[in-house]
C-alpha cells in the first residue's frame, strides 16, 4: 500500500526533467538569452511575452534597452539585498503583503484540515462507522468528493474573484466545523447510536474537506500569495509562506490526537472553528482583490492596512485622490 504512493512521484520526477527553467530566476541570473525562448513557449503572443521580459528586467533592475543575451545582474536584485527589502527593511507595502501571504498559509493548515483527511477513518469511527468496509467507502467518498468540487476554483477563479471564493469557503469551514464538533460532542455523551448526529458527522466532513476547503481556502492560498509579491521578492516571500504552511501543517498533524484526548474529539473541531473564525477576519480586513490587478495596482493595494478599499475605487475610475498629495494609482503611487 505505501509503495503505491512512490508510483506518482516517479512520473512527476520524469515531468520535471522537461520543464523548462524559471525565465524570471534566469533573468535574476542575467540569463537574457535563456529566458527569452522560455517566455516565447509560455506566453500567449510575442507581445505579451516581451512584456513579461520587460517586467523582469525592471524587476531585476536591467535597463530596458539592454538585450544581451548574458547581462551583469545590480547585486540589489537578490541575496542579502532582497532579504532586507522583504524582512528587515521592508515598505508599507511589502510588509502588508508578507503578512497577508504569511496569515493565508498559516490559517489554511492552522483551521485543521490535515487533521480532517489524515483521520478522517478515526473521525467516522468515532461517529460510530465501525465497519472496515464502511469506512473504507467513507475514506474514498472524502477523496472522490475533494476532486470533483477543486474544478470549482478552476472555472470561476477569474470570474468571481478572489475575496468572493476565499470568504465564501472559511466561511462553510466553520460552519462545518462548528457542526463537526457538536455532532461529535452528542455522540461522545450518548450511551446508544445517533442516527442524526452520525449523518452530520459524515456530511461535515464531507462538505467541510469538499465543498468549502476546495473551493477556496484550499486552492486559492497558493494562487493568491504568489501573485502579490513584487517580482524581485517573490521567490523569498513565497518561500516563507510555504515553510509556515509545512509547519504548521506538521503541527496539527502531530497534536490532533493528543488534543482531542485532552479536549475530546467534539472540542479539538469546535478549536479548528474558533482558529477558522479568526482567519476568516484576517482575511476579509487584510486581503484586497487582485483580480485583474497590474502589480503596480497591488502595489497600491496593499500600501497601508486600513486603506486599500479606498484605493479600490479609485484604482477602478483611474482617478488621483485628493489627499494623496498628487500621486497617481495608475502609476504605482503609494497612499501615505
Amino acid at each position: 500500500m505505501l509503495g503505491v504512493g512512490a508510483i506518482p512521484s516517479v512520473f512527476l520526477a520524469i515531468g520535471v526533467l522537461a520543464m523548462p527553467e524559471s525565465p524570471h530566476w534566469l533573468v535574476m541570473q542575467g540569463r537574457l538569452g535563456d529566458a527569452k525562448p522560455v517566455l516565447d513557449r509560455t506566453s500567449d503572443s510575442m507581445e505579451e511575452s516581451k512584456l513579461r521580459l520587460a517586467d523582469i528586467k525592471e524587476a531585476a533592475g536591467i535597463p530596458e534597452h539592454c538585450n544581451d543575451d548574458v547581462v551583469q545582474v545590480p547585486i540589489r536584485s537578490h541575496g542579502e539585498d532582497v532579504w532586507k527589502g522583504l524582512i528587515l527593511h521592508p515598505t508599507p507595502a511589502v510588509r502588508h503583503i508578507l503578512i497577508a501571504a504569511v496569515g493565508m498559509h498559516f490559517f489554511q493548515q492552522a483551521s485543521g484540515i490535515d487533521a480532517v483527511v489524515l483521520y478522517s477513518p478515526r473521525i467516522f469511527n468515532k461517529a460510530g462507522i465501525t465497519s472496515k468496509n464502511k469506512l473504507l467507502i467513507a475514506t474514498i467518498a472524502v477523496g472522490s468528493v475533494k476532486t470533483v468540487f477543486i474544478l470549482v476554483p478552476t472555472f470561476f477563479l477569474d470570474r468571481i474573484g478572489r475575496r468572493p471564493l476565499l470568504l465564501c469557503s472559511v466561511a462553510g469551514m466553520i460552519a462545518s466545523l462548528g457542526c463537526l464538533g457538536f455532532g461529535l460532542t452528542i455522540i461522545d455523551h450518548s450511551n446508544e447510536k445517533i442516527m442524526w448526529a452520525i449523518v452530520l458527522c459524515i456530511t461535515m466532513v464531507l462538505f467541510y474537506d469538499v465543498a468549502f476547503f476546495s473551493i477556496g481556502m484550499g486552492p486559492i492560498t497558493w494562487v493568491y500569495s504568489s501573485e502579490i509579491f513584487p517580482l524581485n521578492l517573490r521567490a523569498q516571500g513565497c518561500s516563507i509562506g510555504v515553510a509556515v504552511n509545512r509547519v504548521a501543517s506538521g503541527i496539527v498533524s502531530m497534536t490532533f490526537i493528543s488534543l482531542y484526548k485532552a479536549i475530546t474529539i467534539g472540542g479539538a473541531f469546535f478549536l479548528y472553528a474558533g482558529i477558522a473564525a479568526v482567519g476568516w477576519v484576517f482575511l476579509c480586513t487584510m486581503l484586497p482583490e487582485t483580480q485583474g490587478r497590474t502589480l503596480e495596482d497591488i502595489e497600491v493595494l496593499f500600501g497601508k492596512f486600513h486603506k486599500w478599499k479606498q484605493a479600490n475605487p479609485l484604482l477602478k475610475n483611474k482617478q488621483v485622490d485628493p489627499n494623496s498629495n498628487g500621486n497617481n494609482t495608475a502609476n504605482g503611487g503609494r497612499f501615505s
